[in-house]
């Protein structure tokens, strides 16, 4: 009878904050702008990226991946969430709702390996800045982003594929504001065990490996700025460090609590702030963290402003 139930679900419905309607209202005006916002500040480093040849480095190359990487995240999740905050109960597709999940997973699987990528290129700088050109060079920068970005797909591939494998026979409502795996599979109609130990291997694999090498990077990294004899090295060195362990933090320590919590660990509503933390702040944070703390970064934008006003002046 479930398998025959399943077609009958051809829409999920997501809840949002739908038990606290004034809540929502209030949330739309907030989300809007944190979109908008986001949006132009990746786009801005990436344009500032592009156009800036002595910004062609590894480390400012990783940030233009992590800024497109950022800015489709984004754009995958927020238009649809502001409908579900502009409605009672927003409908989404099952093909829609597929889609959505698949590139939730891929971008985020993409940036887990992108911050444990730009935190070896980080530690290869500071640690052994002699072998810096031979160890980050062309090739190995190519490799690591290529790896980024091919286990990305791999990972969301699998993951949406085994969850929409599933049947589903109502009910059809989604208590939360997108299409993310834990909310979705608790409406599955079939034992989701052995999903559910692979998803947990995974997110072993992909957040919590990634996570532990950029600590040990950056344990090394402290004792080598320590050693620094010029306090100038180490407070530049100190400064483009600390603004990607905030990001790193922020997006690692809110996807593991997601991603790796028991299904009563916490409640719905819950969930949902910790699934905003890292889907909201993370992007809206990171090029405002890389571009208001890297003075570089500063020097091509306002190079490439004047060269706008100059253009508009002749």
């Amino acid at each position: 009878m479930k398998r025959q139930n399943q077609s009958s679900v051809v829409e999920f419905i997501l809840l949002g904050f739908s038990n606290f309607p004034e809540l929502q209202e209030q949330l739309f005006g907030v989300f809007l702008v944190i979109y908008l916002v986001t949006l132009m500040g990746n786009a801005i480093i990436i344009v500032v990226i592009s156009l800036d040849e002595s910004l062609h480095v590894p480390m400012y190359l990783f940030l233009l991946n992590l800024s497109v990487v950022d800015l489709s995240f984004s754009a995958v999740i927020m238009p649809e969430m502001l409908v579900v905050l502009s409605t009672e109960k927003a409908r989404i597709s099952f093909v829609s709702c597929f889609a959505q999940m698949y590139f939730i997973l891929l971008f985020g699987g993409t940036e887990c390996f992108l911050l444990g990528a730009m935190a070896y290129d980080r530690f290869a700088a500071i640690c052994h800045p002699l072998n810096y050109p031979m160890t980050m060079n062309k090739k190995v920068f190519l490799k690591l982003v290529m790896f980024s970005w091919v286990s990305g797909i791999m990972v969301a591939t699998v993951q949406t594929t085994w969850v929409f494998s599933f049947p589903f026979c109502g009910p059809s409502e989604i208590n939360h504001l997108f299409c993310e795996t834990p909310p979705v599979l608790e409406l599955a109609c079939a034992d989701t065990f052995l999903f559910e130990i692979y998803a947990f291997t995974g997110t072993i694999l992909i957040v919590m490996v990634p996570f532990l090498l950029i600590l040990l990077s950056y344990i090394r990294i402290l004792y080598a700025i320590l050693k620094m004899p010029s306090t100038t090295g180490r407070q530049k060195a100190f400064s483009t460090c600390a603004s990607h362990l905030t990001s790193v933090t922020l997006f690692y320590g809110t996807a593991n609590m997601t991603y790796l919590q028991p299904k009563s660990g916490y409640s719905p509503e819950t969930k949902k702030l910790m699934s905003l933390a890292y889907t909201l702040l993370t992007p809206l944070l990171n090029p405002l963290i890389y571009s208001l703390r890297n003075s570089e970064m500063k020097r091509a934008l306002m190079k490439l402003w004047r060269r706008k006003v100059f253009l508009h002046t002749v």
